[in-house]
């Protein structure tokens, strides 16, 4: 399953973070070092659904559909706290290192109200530069890529000083537990090249970039409902113009959800509005107005659920196709309507989606039809987001 890894600083919220994106019950507190294990659930991607535009009603298999909104499971991780010093085993820091490895990708949970300290303490707001907090965590995220780069060429030292070799070959077989392709590496080695003898600095350079291709990181500008959270908001933009960085409320989410799980508001993750429909104490009334006062009117939404679909969609350029059996009916080989959706890489072809559902379909498939223009479409064409394709295999 596709995952995600929700990751921070300790204290910065993001335990939070995950138990509104998929409200398991992680332990949250302010102090260091709560989460210590990770802890696991399922957040869901939003994706418009097909069924009305088709006008059928939907049978989903492996997702669900809520008032023509396909909700998708992602696989969401929150990992131990990040304090400095981690890539060097300080706090948890080897384990909240290797916890990140099978991640396509990060959230970073940043305190934008500058509330805890270096360390992960509270702190009164503005006291911390959150600008601080990103750097850091990419500094160490950095340090511990450097690490694995420098064990990975001291254990093919032999084969790089070879005449001709392969560098970009040999560091694709090294650090393969990365994720990175070929031609990722070979495009990185070009821009910033490296040998057996290169010093720390073109290290450095080379691992900052393999760093952002194969730990593409978002950042979630968390606790936007504190004092000096606006004006952090827009440092961080203007310092880091090439980052997505997502003005969030994840405590107003979490309190949102459970709401609507006890049926005291009528409440969908990610929007910009909620109404009350269950017998509420005062008290409850003036937290839900603060949220909407708060969060829901100058940032349109929590920016939970925003994160990850943004993360999704605009930050890794995923798209969610629908494979059929008939695309005059919209179903499966058993008859269900549109029953799975996929989320697939950018650059996915019909054939190689085919072996995504079944190595048997892939073996024997021999094209497929486009359920909207009806036209025939060969194995290299490349899907786009909101397909639904029949996959022709032969007999």
């Amino acid at each position: 399953m596709f995952q995600l890894a929700v990751v921070g600083k300790t204290n910065s919220g993001k335990s939070t973070f995950f138990s509104a994106a998929t409200l398991v019950d992680a332990e949250i507190a302010s102090r260091p070092f709560v989460t210590i294990k990770p802890n696991r659930g399922v957040a869901y991607l939003r994706a418009k659904c097909p069924c009305k535009e088709f006008g059928v009603t939907c049978q989903p298999r492996n997702s669900k559909c809520v008032g023509g909104t396909r909700l998708i499971p992602i696989d969401v991780i929150d990992v131990a706290g990040l304090v400095p010093g981690a890539h060097l085993g300080r706090g948890l820091g080897n384990q909240f290192l290797d916890d990140l490895i099978r991640a396509d990708a990060l959230i970073h949970v940043v305190d934008a109200a500058g509330a805890t300290d270096e360390q992960g303490n509270p702190t009164q707001p503005g006291t911390r530069d959150p600008v601080q907090d990103v750097r850091f965590f990419e500094t160490e995220l950095e340090f511990w890529l450097l690490g694995i780069l420098k064990r990975g060429m001291e254990a093919a030292r032999g084969r790089l000083r070879q005449p001709g070799g392969d560098i970009a070959a040999i560091l694709h077989d090294r650090l393969s537990g990365l994720g990175i392709g070929l031609e990722s590496m070979k495009s990185i080695l070009k821009e910033h090249p490296i040998g057996p003898d290169s010093d720390d600095d073109a290290l450095l350079r080379f691992v900052s970039e393999l760093r952002k291709v194969s730990r593409p990181i978002v950042i979630a500008a968390n606790k936007m409902d504190l004092p000096h959270a606006a004006e952090n908001l827009e440092r961080l933009r203007q310092t880091f113009p090439d980052e997505l960085i997502i003005p969030v409320s994840a405590e107003a989410e979490l309190a949102l959800r459970r709401a609507a799980e006890k049926g005291m508001v009528s409440y969908t993750p990610g929007d910009p509005d909620f109404q009350i429909t269950g017998s509420l104490a005062e008290p409850q009334k003036k937290a839900l107005e603060l949220i909407k006062q708060k969060v829901l009117k100058p940032y349109g939404s929590t920016g939970v659920q925003e994160t990850i679909d943004r993360t999704v969609y605009d930050f890794l350029n995923m798209v969610v196709v629908y494979p059929v059996a008939s695309h005059t009916h919209l179903t499966d080989t058993k008859g269900a309507v549109l029953p799975d959706a996929h989320i697939l890489p950018p650059g996915t072809t019909i054939r190689e989606l085919a072996y995504r559902i079944h190595t048997d379909i892939g073996e024997k498939f021999v094209g497929a039809i486009d359920a909207r223009t009806k036209r025939k479409l060969g194995e290299d064409h490349v899907l786009k987001n909101g397909d639904v394709i029949e996959i022709l295999t032969s007999r």
